[in-house]
């Protein structure tokens, strides 16, 4: 496999230093980046030489499958690589890892789980909170045992907690010699724009309308978040009815879809003249 290009700079590599000088000493360190900042493909790269790490893997926890596969899978194409070399990932009934493995993606009940058979995370020098502000029991509770098990078992554990929205100093706090590191600026600009109120409709129809305006209006794709499976396959049926380009795929994208179909929404668009538009939801964590 060739050699892959320089990574292009995203705003989380401006900190990526910093973030290394802090881990050197301090226990932990907050990490607030906006979203598409990079924190989630970017950091744990950067921490595999640090020597406090002496070799030893990563564990970056994410709060859905989805995501936990999708990080693992963009840190291997960025580095060249096939997912379960340098970077791997393990979901419930699925892993990619092998003994090269550096980095393991992980969602959070994998992590409770393993820390039954393994409470002292043998072999693991650090471990990412992605997505803290997704505040959920298995992350609560992923939390809390990492803490006792700095406190009890491993004091040269590193815990890095990462969110885009979550109030840093609180979270501090909670991991004593921690500090907060914020990363300024996102790698796309975002504009809100308000619609007038439209006479009353079923919400598939509305969305439907709006995306097929977007489509006219903008170049690229469309990634448009609806609240469930149910409304997302009424959305879908009522985009077909606007007799959308040939050059448009409607692709739905939640948690109960298999992952073969998963992959597919996330795929790139085969062709440049093509579209995806995904109606998406957040997918369940296991």
């Amino acid at each position: 496999m060739p050699a892959p290009s320089p990574l292009p700079a995203l705003p989380v590599t401006s900190i990526l230093p910093e973030l290394l000088r802090r881990l050197e000493h301090d226990p932990g360190v907050v990490l607030i980046a906006p979203p598409g900042a990079g924190k989630t493909t970017r950091v744990p790269p950067a921490l595999l030489d640090a020597p406090w790490l002496a070799g030893q893997r990563i564990l970056m926890l994410e709060p859905r499958r989805l995501a936990t596969r999708a990080a693992a899978r963009r840190m291997a194409q960025e580095h060249g690589e096939t997912v379960g070399e340098t970077f791997g990932y393990r979901v419930r009934l699925e892993s990619k890892v092998s003994a090269r493995t550096r980095v393991e993606v992980i969602t959070e009940g994998i992590l409770t789980r393993r820390l039954h058979d393994d409470p002292g995370l043998d072999g693991v020098g650090c471990v990412i909170l992605d997505e803290f502000h997704e505040r959920g029991l298995d992350g609560d509770l992923a939390f809390a045992l990492l803490r006792d098990i700095q406190d009890a078992l491993r004091p040269d554990l590193r815990l890095v907690v990462m969110s885009a929205t979550l109030d840093g100093a609180a979270v501090a706090r909670l991991l004593p010699g921690a500090s907060v590191l914020e990363s300024q600026g996102r790698q796309f600009p975002v504009a809100v724009r308000h619609l007038e109120r439209p006479a009353p409709r079923a919400l598939p129809e509305t969305l439907a309308r709006v995306i097929a305006d977007v489509l006219d209006e903008e170049p690229g794709s469309v990634l448009a978040f609806l609240p469930g499976e149910r409304e997302i396959r009424a959305t879908q049926a009522a985009l077909a009815a606007q007799r959308l380009p040939a050059s448009v795929s409607v692709r739905p994208l939640y948690g109960a879809l298999p992952a073969t179909d998963q992959d597919a929404a996330l795929a790139p668009a085969p062709r440049a003249p093509a579209r995806w538009c995904w109606p998406p939801t957040s997918p369940k964590p296991a």
